[in-house]
């Protein structure tokens, strides 16, 4: 775990604020396409062109030419133009990023996450979780990761049935953009097999995609439907507190994705709570769960100590049960994190 030069900090902030703004002033240029013009019996039409994930070309009927439709056509190449310079700038910054060292993603997990960005996935209130989410809170805090702990090619996204914040009542659809993407994305059968699926994965490879959504009745595990994402997803413990108030980030990979992550401090204490949660049998899983928790605890108890009073303060209010398991994970013997796991439990008095 090594700190990130200070110029790589401040272009990783810079990528952050120039997405962000890119998204709230997003206009008719930022679509993914063309107008284009059809004469049909002698008469002009204007039809949308544009390519969908997986490369197919499609159009959208507009309409007859019109002085309105006209206008329409020339304001998109206008914007159309500053959204070239944009991306532009936004690659220049995302190579500058990946030669100072920032953390990358691999390229097809950086492919799902584009194409679940372009539809709308975090703009509704989907958050990235697991270890992507991890490898984007390493750059959002300047910190350069053990690789040990960046193994993955799961692709884990929180969602609720309810929005976190008013948007307007978008919908996309998640299992149709992971066809369109022609990557062999199929539906892993769930155990019981009334029940609908609510993973993806690539037939032959480790990649995976997993949708899941806070546990909202402790005896029912059935899967929940999130009509905005058309796709079914996993009830899970805790999760309600990992993702409450998420913060923005980036993925870096041939350029920037701006995603929804969950606050560090959450994070790092949710690890130390499902750490406690899984079977002995899967000990590789409650080290690495542990690792990630010691190495942000280590960087928050230096930079950020708030922010872990804050998080352990909404823990204290989650019960007495939930408490047994921080201590549990912060005490626990022969860890190789004992010394920082020691250190946070007598900052935060337990």
């Amino acid at each position: 775990m090594e700190k990130l030069p200070l110029e790589t900090q401040t272009l990783y902030a810079e990528l952050i604020e120039r997405l962000t703004a890119i998204e709230a002033e997003r206009t008719i240029g930022h679509s993914p396409g063309c107008f284009t013009e059809k004469e049909v019996k002698g008469r002009p039409y204007y039809y949308y062109q544009y390519q969908d994930p997986g490369g197919r070309i499609r159009q959208i009927y507009i309409g007859r030419k019109t002085r309105e439709l006209e206008g329409i056509a020339a304001r998109y190449r206008s914007h159309r133009e500053i959204v070239k310079t944009d991306l532009a700038h936004l690659q220049v910054l995302c190579a500058q990023l990946r030669a100072g060292g920032a953390l990358i993603t691999d390229t097809a997990s950086g492919r799902v996450l584009k194409a679940l960005a372009d539809s709308g996935v975090f703009y509704l209130d989907g958050i990235l979780l697991g270890t992507q989410a991890f490898i984007v809170l390493g750059n959002l805090l300047g910190i350069r990761w053990d690789h040990s702990t960046l193994r993955t090619q799961d692709i884990d996204l929180g969602g609720t049935k309810k929005m976190i914040i008013a948007l307007p009542e978008i919908k996309t659809d998640l299992p149709g953009i992971l066809e369109g993407l022609k990557m062999g994305f199929i539906p892993v059968p769930p155990f019981n097999p009334k029940h609908p699926s609510t993973s993806f994965r690539v037939r032959g490879t480790p990649l995976r995609l997993d949708v899941l959504t806070p546990e909202k009745h402790p005896r029912k595990s059935e899967p929940v439907f999130l009509p905005r994402f058309k796709v079914a997803a996993q009830p899970v413990r805790f999760l309600d507190y990992l993702i409450a108030d998420p913060v923005k980030g980036v993925i870096i990979n041939g350029g920037g994705v701006l995603v929804n992550i969950p606050q560090p401090a959450r994070f790092a204490l949710h690890k130390l709570i499902i750490s406690q949660e899984r079977e002995l049998i899967f000990h590789s899983k409650i080290m690495k769960d542990m690792t990630q928790a010691a190495q942000l605890l280590h960087i928050l108890l230096e930079e950020r100590p708030g922010d872990l009073v804050l998080a352990w303060e909404e823990i204290k209010k989650k019960g007495v049960g939930w408490m047994k398991r921080i201590k549990s994970a912060l005490y626990a013997r022969n860890s190789p994190q004992s010394s920082i796991l020691k250190r946070t439990a007598s900052f935060l008095k337990i």
